[in-house]
């Protein structure tokens, strides 16, 4: 074992001296990397130094045996708080390459199953600790290719992947931007575009203002055997807000599980985002209800529901209550406004005199009129509130951002979602505000980057069908950014893969499905594509029609790498039977031609999620399977079918694995 703590000079270790194993020790010291344009991103290559993180420090090595034998390297960058560990496996396992997982929010420690996934693939894995744009990750990166070279003696290439998903696609796609030779490929997942923040959440929160009260129905038309038409028993108004919500991206077969879609476990469904706007539009919600051109002042059945929605209540403060510090933790008014539309308060506390002390964040309970105090308050704020003091709820400012997506009408060309904000001639049809906010937070999470499509690797880019958080038309938008700088050149370093049945979270309800496994998959063809050049499965075919994106039917139109479950119960998509009479399920499942082979099947009757294993046979790309249930209680089910597919057929390894679902809806009487 080599103790890598030789490599650092005066405890630290210069990446000038890093970039190529084997370079001679006399060669000359690298160039500080560019930032050509003030403000710009970096541009970051090989063998030159981030002045912000030229100095890796090796804080620490140890030997592990979980989740596989690998040697652990910690350490972090001199004068930042940035810090990395290096996961490398045992010689034997590894193959030349590393995986790198990013995205602004998370810690230095990757999880044990990207660590086993990397060593099953013959890859080291790196991670830093999160920070905006890719600087940081370049610096590890370049920096773990001179520790692998140390601890595997090994003077070959190393290659290297960067991958990661929804903030981290932002990153990801930056340093494919605007980096050269530091990593080879990228997977960049659930992505966003320069207009997903803080707009695509504040659309999910203008359907749960007017919506909220049809969501129901609206999840039934579209659940399977529903009856497909979601506007159907809607007023002129809510039809108007669902056809706005749906061309601006929120897929349509999501509202099954409207709960998220609405955003409900969200106080506002802004997703923290009102703070970041109020600080960089702050006539914004002013101008909402006073100007001419906003849903505030307009006379439509919609600006009435607006207005009528709109809460500005000032209530006593009878008692307050406080910690063994003296600190008010609770607040107990004489009154405290209800908030059926949920849609969230802004807190601002009084002195007894009328003179404000500032705002305050917490939460109310209208039921008992107590206001909890929160976390981020002033202790000037916090010494000033007593009783007889009072507190103003309001959300005047809530309500107006949830029409900001109308006022930030992107100027930048080929966002079809905004063209119903415009006119014939292409203008917009409401006030546009000076800023638009939404390129400037992914620049600053991307790191300066603006989707220039001008990638430096190979990429493949995974998106879901049902992900309400990165609309599925994001993907495509980028594709084509990539194809209009890549040309003729865009099949041979860009795809772009649809999976179904996933949202941006994963698994969180019984119809949805875990996409780990066409990540992994996606790593590992990206670094054949690579390395041997060894083109990966063809992009998904798919289409993107008033702001939903839909794919074909069938698994050999539709490409990808997704299997496709096609069920039928007694030969249709919903069935009325009575308690006690068998029902007969079947099955066709395919694989895209040259993806892999059906390995698992699984049914669940009910539709709660639990699924038993059902044998098929040898593994193989094109499967049909039957099966015949009794339901003895009355009630609606929503029974699937599970398939999973892998690319070498192995139904051993957890690894790469890849499932698709096909549902249907009985209804026992």
């Amino acid at each position: 074992m080599i103790g890598l703590r030789a490599l650092a000079v005066g405890g630290s270790v210069l990446l000038s001296a890093v970039m190529v194993p084997g370079t001679p020790a006399s060669a000359a010291p690298s160039p500080q990397c560019a930032q050509p344009q003030p403000n710009g991103p970096m541009q970051v290559t090989a063998d030159c130094v981030d002045p912000l993180y030229g100095h890796p420090v090796i804080d620490g090595e140890k030997d592990l045996t979980t989740p596989v034998p690998h040697h652990q390297v910690s350490g972090h960058f001199g004068g930042t708080s940035v810090k990395f560990n290096l996961y490398l496996p045992q010689a034997s396992r590894w193959d030349g390459r590393f995986f790198q997982l990013v995205y602004p929010l998370q810690n230095e420690n990757a999880d044990p199953p990207s660590i086993a996934f990397g060593a099953d693939s013959g890859a080291y894995t790196v991670q830093t600790s999160g920070t905006s744009g890719y600087r940081a990750d370049a610096a590890a990166a370049k920096f773990s290719r001179t520790v692998a070279a140390k601890y595997y003696r090994s003077s070959r290439r190393i290659h290297g992947y960067i991958y990661g998903g929804s903030g981290g696609s932002y990153m990801t796609i930056g340093a494919m931007e605007n980096t050269t030779g530091v990593w080879d490929g990228a997977v960049p997942f659930i992505p966003g575009v320069p207009t997903s923040i803080p707009n695509n959440f504040f659309v999910r929160a203008f359907a749960r203002l007017v919506l909220l009260g049809k969501a129901p129905r609206i999840a039934d038309a579209v659940r399977p055997g529903g009856s497909g038409d979601p506007y159907a028993g809607l007023t002129g108004a809510e039809k108007a807000v669902l056809r706005e919500v749906t061309r601006m991206g929120i897929p349509l077969r999501a509202w099954e599980n409207y709960s998220y879609v609405l955003g409900l476990d969200d106080a506002q469904g802004l997703l923290g985002f009102a703070g970041t706007v109020r600080a960089m539009d702050p006539t914004y919600a002013d101008d909402f209800w006073s100007k001419p051109g906003y849903l505030g002042t307009e006379r439509s059945p919609l600006g009435d529901l607006v207005r009528a929605a709109r809460i500005d209540q000032t209530a006593a403060i009878t008692r307050v209550e406080r910690d063994a510090h003296n600190v008010p933790t609770k607040i107990t008014l004489d009154r405290a406004a209800a908030d059926p539309k949920k849609t969230g308060f802004d807190f601002t506390a009084y002195r007894a005199d009328g003179t404000a002390i500032g705002a305050l964040t917490g939460s109310l309970d209208p039921a008992t009129k107590t206001f909890t105090i929160g976390t981020g308050n002033s202790s000037e704020t916090l010494d000033a509130i007593s009783a007889g003091g009072k507190l103003r709820i309001d959300n005047r400012w809530n309500l107006a951002l949830l029409t900001y997506h109308r006022h930030q009408v992107p100027a930048r060309p080929g966002f079809a979602a905004w063209d119903q904000f415009r006119d014939p001639a292409g203008e917009p049809i409401y006030p546009q505000r000076a800023l638009e906010v939404g390129p400037v937070i992914s620049g600053q999470v991307s790191g300066g980057g603006t989707h220039t499509g001008k990638i430096t690797g190979k990429v493949i880019e995974v998106a879901n069908l049902l992900d309400t958080d990165a609309f599925p038309w994001d993907a495509d938008w980028y594709a084509q950014q990539v194809k209009q700088a890549l040309g003729s050149r865009y099949d041979d370093g860009f795809r772009v893969w649809y999976n179904d049945n996933a949202d941006h979270i994963g698994a969180h309800e019984t119809n949805l499905l875990d996409y780990t496994g066409i990540l992994q998959q996606a790593l590992r063809d990206v670094s054949a594509w690579a390395e041997k050049g060894v083109p990966p499965p063809r992009s998904t075919r798919y289409d993107v029609t008033g702001g939903q994106v839909t794919v074909p039917a069938t698994a050999a139109r539709r490409h990808g790498v997704q299997p496709v479950v096609t069920l039928t119960a007694d030969g249709r998509h919903r069935i009325d039977v009575p308690a006690g009479r068998p029902v007969t399920f079947t099955a066709t499942i395919q694989t895209p031609p040259g993806t892999g082979k059906i390995v698992s099947t699984g049914w669940d009757f009910t539709g709660a999620g639990t699924f038993t294993s059902s044998a098929f046979g040898p593994p193989r790309a094109d499967v049909r399977v039957r099966q015949t249930h009794t339901y003895r209680e009355p009630g609606t089910y929503y029974p699937a079918l599970r398939a999973t597919a892998q690319r070498d057929g192995d139904t051993a390894t957890p690894f790469a694995t890849i499932p698709d679902l096909g549902r249907v809806r009985v209804v026992v009487h």
